[in-house]
């Protein structure tokens, strides 16, 4: 394999409940293994059925806590020695929060940093060493545009996007030559169940539209996309904004 195009080997979609990360599973599952790894894995029957459906030749599940990062190692040891090589690993697990009670709570501040930050960081780190002693892989890290630079209206979850961004970032560098390809998604605000109720943002976008750029970006070999991209030009422009006015910018 080259620089371009998709690994063969197993799908593993870390995040099994995931609106994203299922429409991109659906989209690389013709002829593949799959396995969704989620808690209450026993309950993912309505997401095996639908990835079946989508042509996978088989679907497995796999009980996966984020937050426990100790378990990480053993777990996806496991997963490689029973489903075979790794073709791609799809990380879409995380959290939102809530703002208002992160900036009173330091328990659900440090939460929402530990599920969107710490627990992608272990998660990446023992997928990295996997796919590297293979030789070759993919690895799909959702960042989001709130990391880009963060606001003062979700600083807690955009502050935890912006970790993660740079660990990514730095990771990538680190595989270079390695035969293993990672991926940096940075979204904007996405339709879906983790956004219900909120008002969309301009340039919105859907998790089937997050997951065609997905699947596209992986097959020309892409460091990272931004959806819509559009989002790159006007986020390099935020960048300029002086901070009195971006500090009244709302989410």
């Amino acid at each position: 394999m080259g620089t371009r195009g998709l690994v063969d080997g197993a799908v593993l979609l870390l995040g099994g409940r995931s609106e994203i990360g299922l429409e991109v599973a659906r989209r690389l599952a013709p002829g593949r293994v799959v396995i969704l790894g989620a808690r209450r894995s026993d309950e993912l029957a309505e997401q095996c059925a639908e990835i079946a459906a989508a042509g996978a030749s088989a679907v497995h599940t796999i009980e996966f806590d984020a937050d426990d990062s100790a378990s990480h190692p053993a777990l996806l040891e496991k997963v490689a020695a029973e489903h075979g090589r790794i073709g791609i690993a799809v990380l879409a697990f995380g959290v939102l929060g809530d703002q208002r009670r992160a900036e009173k709570d330091p328990a659900h501040a440090t939460a929402i940093l530990h599920t969107d930050f710490v627990a992608q960081a272990s998660v990446l780190t023992v997928l990295a060493n996997l796919l590297r002693t293979q030789g070759e892989g993919q690895l799909v890290v959702f960042s989001s545009v709130a990391g880009v630079r963060v606001r003062r209206a979700n600083y807690v979850y955009g502050s935890a996007k912006a970790g993660l961004d740079g660990f990514v970032s730095g990771l990538a560098d680190a595989l270079h030559g390695s035969g293993v390809r990672l991926l940096l998604v940075r979204p904007g605000f996405v339709i879906g169940r983790m956004t219900e109720g909120m008002s969309p943002a301009p340039f919105s976008s859907t998790p089937g539209q997050v997951a065609d750029a997905v699947v596209k970006g992986l097959r020309r070999g892409a460091g990272r996309v931004w959806v819509p991209r559009i989002l790159q030009p006007v986020f390099f422009a935020m960048r300029l904004l002086p901070r009195p006015i971006w500090r009244r910018m709302p989410r």
